[in-house]
């Protein structure tokens, strides 16, 4: 059986059981008609119309199913063409993009503005969340693409890619007694009320990590999960901030004569990686593929391509 005998049945039905409106509707033959019917008769082994001579008189019983059923397969292949017909208009539709506040804030402007030039046609939505709900949104078709530090890389069904390595950076008003110190150690810092990022973002957790290696338990007195409102903290005098690189590298307050002096604490807490995920099964449009070039120099639409074919799945920075 084919589609080309659905559709002739289904529109025989439709003119009245008359063939030869029916050719004229589908432009082909009358005998062709016939033959394609007699065979799906044959192969299903029922009579689907009633014949006087040549001529269709009526639709039998199984024949009213058989049109139930071929309504709906014929219904089901139109909405693939939809489908195809939207997907395949690469340079217009709709990217969602799942990730955290930090890198919508701080990562993506410069990408999208980017994205924006190259691909005017489509609509960027930002859907903000912890890691964990970044790995669920994609997981369950709710966003094509999604960047965080935690979680991606772990969850069942995701294939992800490194973007880029940064490390915690400390911040402290200019005027605190720690600012003139250039190498400051675990024990220093303990010592002092902390603002930082709540448990499951930012890599708290290998920050709690190296202070009970050293036997130590931070004062963490506020977590948050804005890196601007853990900077606000700081300079109302709450504690010293911990916050990921890229929030003070463009500040002009965290710059030589700011307000804000901030020291590197990779040597602490070790290097982080943001990656960015898509699900395992995913159709990626070319405008997805231009948004991770655009996020990441590191990113090329090949490497991807391997990834999703499972050939890149152990590649690292």
């Amino acid at each position: 059986m084919n589609l080309h005998q659905f559709r002739f049945i289904q529109e025989a039905a439709r003119r009245n059981l008359n063939l030869t409106e029916t050719a004229k509707a589908l432009y082909t033959s009358q005998p062709g008609i016939s033959k394609a019917i007699l065979e799906l008769e044959e192969e299903l082994g029922i009579d689907i119309f009633v014949r006087h001579g040549k001529r269709l008189k009526r639709i039998t019983e199984p024949g009213q199913r058989v049109l139930q059923a071929v309504d709906v397969i014929l219904r089901e292949v139109a909405n693939l063409k939809r489908i195809g017909e939207e997907y395949s208009k690469q340079d217009s539709g709709t990217l969602v993009i799942a990730t955290t506040h930090t890198q919508a804030r701080y990562l993506l402007p410069g990408p999208l503005v980017a994205l924006r030039k190259r691909h005017p046609k489509v609509v960027v939505t930002l859907l903000e969340a912890a890691p964990p709900q970044v790995a669920q949104m994609l997981l369950e078709d709710r966003a094509d693409v999604g960047l965080a530090t935690e979680a991606l890389a772990g969850t069942e069904g995701l294939l992800s890619l490194p973007c880029y390595e940064w490390q915690h950076m400390l911040v402290m008003p200019a005027d605190h007694p720690l600012a003139a110190t250039e190498r400051l150690t675990l024990e220093q810092i303990a010592r002092e009320p902390v603002v930082s990022y709540s448990a499951a973002y930012a890599g708290r957790t290998r920050i709690d990590q190296a202070f009970a290696l050293k036997g130590l338990s931070p004062q963490v007195v506020l977590e948050a999960t804005d890196a601007d409102v853990i900077k606000t903290y700081v300079r109302h005098g709450m504690g010293l901030g911990i916050v990921p690189e890229i929030t003070v590298k463009d500040d002009p307050a965290c710059a030589a004569g700011g307000d804000l002096v901030v020291r590197p604490m990779g040597q602490f807490f070790g290097r982080n990686t943001t990656r960015i995920a898509f699900k395992r099964s995913a159709y990626l449009r070319s405008f997805v593929y231009t948004f991770a070039e655009l996020v990441s120099e590191r990113m090329n639409r090949s490497l991807i391509e391997k990834l999703m074919a499972g050939q890149a799945e152990h590649y690292e920075l």
